[in-house]
């Protein structure tokens, strides 16, 4: 077992007022995103990986878009992404974070 606090997770930032802090196994990821940048206008641009994953919306507001559907999701709020299926999110609220976890891990993600 290995255990980090939250301030121990290296920092990568992913794009202006977005960054995403790591931890994972061999074969499970969590990653921790805080969005800085809302609320959006528009959604973000859709995309697909091929892994699972399941997401917490541990603060801020955002809407969901998965098969086109927007979904309003809160604090306390979770959503699954099946493999391949094209998603993304709109922030509602200035600040938004979100507890990822995949399976396998993102190697994209891997510093």
């Amino acid at each position: 077992m290995t255990a980090f606090t939250y301030e121990q997770l290296p920092i990568t930032p992913i794009r202006p007022g977005a960054e995403r802090r790591l931890a994972y196994t061999d074969h499970l990821m969590m990653v921790v995103v805080d969005f800085h940048d809302g609320p959006q206008a528009q959604p973000d641009p859709l995309h697909s990986h091929p892994h699972e994953q399941v997401s917490y919306v541990a603060a801020g507001e955002i809407l969901v878009f998965l098969d086109g559907q927007p979904t309003r999701l809160g604090a306390g709020d979770v959503f699954t992404v099946p493999a391949g299926r094209p998603h993304t999110i709109q922030l509602l609220s200035e600040h938004a974070r979100l507890v990822d976890c995949f399976a396998p891990i993102r190697e994209d993600f891997l510093p």
